[in-house]
């Protein structure tokens, strides 16, 4: 089997201008193709990895074996000279790759994905709902007031989701977004904060978990005082991203300050990335991004190599439909999965429709799909609208 083909997608989404999930397809010349995803579907860096994967494909994997896929990582990483230095560009291209290698693999075996990954180990994946500063409805909105924050969260709770996730810092009383809140914060924003948590809190009751977002956004002073003024007082059940990943004894002084869980992982690539912080235990739950991670093959390594420090995992998915099915996968095959990410984009019109297959949470749950291979496929209705490159 020979890779003879390979279409990229640059998607944009006219309703959310903002959001621009990167696909790619890979056919062989025994006709089974493979969906992968790059994890850079929003902000800045889409079409740089559109372009990255274009370059790739022309020099590497054309031609190819795709059931040799830790060959051709290799090769990517290898003789990829910008790789060894670190890069969120060429390993979201490099990530999306392999994964729709490993999905021409099981496809041709006539499995499912996670059959080639030790098999099923989670049969139901508990869930939770991400992201409720942004609603959790129809349709995405900034949520400025407490009692904007209860009723989200109240939504949530009627689909049957016990978690959800929340940024309560991400939007300032005049709806500006606080992208630096490295400073200590004044009395009246940190009120503000407290008041939209307790209104969740107040809601779910006890026994609901709620996650703490910080998005890399505080400084470790800052992030200190969050953690003990809010995740302590809300009785979080994990603080997710305190501070960048620029200095990982950020997260030394972090996790000895505060007692609340710390997860993060999804701006850390590779096992190499991963190493401070699994060797200094200061990431409790890891969160690696396969389209980021390096792929199947590599984030099956991450997730291994967690397990020897005793770390959970849960995957990070912020992206489209091929990531959040690559991503059940991969968390129903590892025994140290902990909880798995549903997106408020998720549940979107403008991003559902970007595949065939639409997997949602039933009842705050979800299970890997069963069809060959990933078990999703591109829409093309909507797909071939953006698509960016053909390589043949």
């Amino acid at each position: 089997m020979k890779i003879n083909r390979i279409e990229i997608f640059d998607t944009f989404c006219q309703d959310r201008p903002q959001w621009h999930p990167v696909f790619v397809r890979i056919h062989t010349d025994e006709g089974i193709s493979g969906v992968g995803e790059a994890g850079l579907a929003y902000d800045w860096g889409h079409s740089a990895a559109a372009n990255m994967i274009n370059e790739i494909a022309k020099a590497r994997i054309l031609g190819s074996d795709p059931f040799q896929t830790e060959l051709i990582w290799n090769k990517m990483y290898r003789e990829g000279f910008w790789a060894a230095g670190g890069n969120a560009v060429f390993f979201a291209a490099m990530s999306a790759i392999d994964t729709a290698l490993w999905d021409i693999k099981a496809k041709a075996l006539n499995v499912p994905l996670y059959q080639l990954l030790g098999g099923k180990v989670n049969p139901k994946l508990r869930t939770y709902a991400s992201q409720l500063q942004f609603d959790w409805d129809t349709e995405a909105r900034k949520l400025i007031e407490p009692i904007e924050y209860a009723r989200a969260a109240e939504k949530a709770l009627k689909e049957g989701y016990d978690a959800v996730k929340v940024n309560p810092m991400f939007y300032d009383k005049n709806a500006n977004t606080m992208y630096d809140l490295t400073k200590l914060f004044p009395h009246n924003f940190m009120q503000l904060v407290k008041a939209r948590m307790k209104a969740i809190r107040d809601t779910v009751g006890d026994s609901v978990d709620i996650f703490l977002e910080c998005h890399s956004l505080l400084g470790a002073t800052s992030a200190i005082q969050v953690g003990r003024e809010i995740a302590e007082e809300f009785n979080c059940a994990f603080m997710e991203e305190p501070v960048n990943y620029l200095n990982s004894a950020l997260h030394d002084k972090i996790s000895a300050k505060v007692s609340v869980p710390l997860a993060a992982g999804e701006r850390l690539y590779f096992r190499h990335g991963m190493r401070p912080y699994f060797e200094n235990q200061t990431i409790d739950i890891l969160q690696p991004d396969i389209g980021l991670c390096g792929g199947i093959t590599e984030t099956k390594k991450v997730c291994d190599y967690a397990d020897l420090y005793d770390i959970q995992v849960q995957a990070h998915v912020c992206g489209g439909p091929v990531a959040t099915a690559v991503s059940l996968h991969l968390e129903t095959a590892i025994p140290n999965f902990y909880i798995h990410e549903h997106h408020t984009y998720a549940t979107k019109r403008w991003n559902r429709e970007l595949c065939i297959q639409d997997y949602q949470p039933q009842s705050g749950f979800m299970v890997a799909p069963e069809l060959p291979g990933i078990g999703i496929e591109l829409n093309d209705e909507v797909v071939m609208k953006s698509k960016a490159f053909d390589v043949k």
